[in-house]
């Protein structure tokens, strides 16, 4: 196996267009592009730096455990060093709050600088400590609601008001924590009660998202929600859901990790989803994120 390979492996390329669409996102329903491109493809860059910065530090605090359950990872394989991966996390979250910085500075807004901040801070407490913990899908949850809000820097401030980008960023937080408490023993036989109560966290975020048009509604009068969102958004949920119930009827490890890769990569469905409420058909355009994601998920696992 190429030590290019290890690298991407670690990075967790394929997943990486997950955290694009949280981004594609508040851009597209805000309608801002292409007028704000350039701080757009910084946003762009800064989250795909903090996800797979997260990714390694991910596998480095895991170092021990892979060994035991994962040898063939790269890190517990040695075909990257602890002390290697170290510097490639922190200089992926260099980058990462850089091009925050350069977004802040085409957009005249500081709050970009302040949520990578907040990202990085977050990424760094799940991976060290809250995974170990029940706080751990709480932990996630939050590093991808910020996510979602580096997204929304694009838009104008006085056009959409925080109640909307919070409410947007809540549905895929609450949807990411139920994914990943699903998540959680993905290399064991996992229990039925676990997986149950983790799909109903997920379907509740699903559910919450049927709340935005009625939000929007009410602080911008002249919106209309796209007629088709509520199909676009069942059809996430079967898609997802199929696979769920496959792994709750067999919690084997070869079930809950196809559950989990399914769950993950659907987020580019929600996403696109969410982003249909404003932008119509254009929303939809997110779905393309899933061909790169699919097509490197060939050679690469994403879990």
């Amino acid at each position: 196996m190429s030590k290019l390979q290890a690298y991407l492996q670690l990075l967790r390329l394929p997943n990486v267009f997950t955290a694009l669409a949280d981004i594609s996102l508040g851009a597209v329903a805000a309608g801002v592009l292409p007028d704000k491109i350039l701080a757009f493809s910084c946003l762009l860059a800064s989250s795909a730096c903090f996800y797979s910065g997260g990714m390694v530090w991910n596998d480095y605090f895991d170092l021990e455990q892979d060994r035991r359950e994962r040898p063939t990872r790269p890190l517990p394989s040695g075909r990257i060093s602890p002390r290697e991966a170290v510097r490639i996390g922190s200089t992926l979250f260099a980058a990462g709050w850089f091009f925050a910085f350069l977004a802040g500075l085409a957009n005249a807004d500081r709050t970009p600088v302040l949520l990578a901040l907040g990202l990085i801070g977050a990424i760094l407490l799940y991976d060290g400590i809250l995974k170990r913990t029940w706080a751990g899908p709480l932990g996630m949850g939050a590093c991808r609601f910020l996510n979602v809000l580096l997204g929304w820097c694009v838009a104008e401030p006085t056009s959409w008001p925080w109640s909307i980008r919070m409410l947007t960023a809540l549905v895929v937080g609450v949807y990411v924590i139920g994914v990943t408490w699903f998540a959680r023993t993905e290399a064991l036989v996992s229990r039925r009660s676990t997986l149950t109560g983790a799909a109903v966290v997920m379907l509740a975020g699903i559910c919450l998202a049927l709340l935005l048009p009625m939000l929007a509604g009410v602080v911008i009068p002249s919106f209309e929600v796209f007629p088709y969102f509520p199909y676009v958004l069942a059809s996430h949920g079967l898609l997802v859901g199929v696979q769920v119930c496959r792994a709750l009827a067999d919690p084997s490890p070869c079930r809950v990790q196809g559950a989990v890769r399914s769950a993950v990569l659907g987020l580019i469905l929600l996403d696109a989803a969410l982003a249909s409420i404003w932008a119509g058909l254009m929303g939809l355009a997110l779905i393309t994120l899933l061909i790169p994601a699919l097509f490197l998920g060939r050679w690469l696992y994403s879990t």
